[in-house]
């Protein structure tokens, strides 16, 4: 099994890659393939309600001159897929907000491509805002008929300069518990075949 986190965040090595590579630790250490993407900072643009990808159902969003076809494809390719925001006045990221409306948007196109995978939103908050950051998240994967497991607390840290969330020891033993329970629904789906 495979689970691929994507941070939405343009600061690379900030709170919020910290906080979704302590929730890969236990799927890892379970047995499984994580990888991990960084689509924050990266030029990504918002779905154009084309249609597209209803025409021609080829898996991927006619603009291709951006990160997204590569993105979607490796969420294709996960069992899980964790996207991680920081809190931006509130919500996602721009970055986060295209990925999620284009893979949305794609996925359903073709056929239900994100159906029943398992589907994990991850905030890093210096202060208020997280809650909505992980609707927003979940909007995508309920949406897209995907597996949403609970954890000990909404899977979110605090912390405001970068690595202050390494100071938030109930949102690192909180991303702790959210990948033990990835890695056990991963032991479910093994079962199940």
């Amino acid at each position: 099994m495979r689970a691929l986190a994507i941070n939405g965040s343009p600061r690379k090595g900030g709170n919020t890659e910290i906080l979704l590579r302590k929730a890969l630790e236990p799927i890892a250490a379970a047995g499984h393939r994580t990888d991990f993407l960084q689509v924050g900072g990266t030029r990504i643009r918002g779905c154009t309600a084309c249609d597209a990808c209803k025409r021609i159902r080829n898996r991927q969003c006619v603009i291709d001159d951006d990160i997204f076809n590569l993105a979607f494809a490796k969420m294709c390719e996960a069992d899980a897929i964790l996207i991680g925001s920081p809190t931006y006045f509130g919500d996602v990221t721009a970055e986060t907000k295209a990925l999620i409306d284009r893979a949305g948007r794609v996925g359903r196109a073709n056929g239900g491509l994100l159906r029943r995978k398992v589907g994990a939103g991850v905030a890093a908050v210096r202060r208020g805002g997280a809650v909505q950051v992980m609707e927003t998240i979940n909007h995508l994967f309920l949406a897209c008929e995907m597996v949403v497991p609970g954890s000990t607390y909404w899977n979110f840290g605090m912390g405001g300069a970068p690595g202050e969330v390494l100071n938030d020891a109930e949102g690192l033993a909180n991303m702790q518990n959210l990948g033990e329970q990835i890695a056990w629904l991963f032991g479910l789906m093994e079962k199940r075949g």
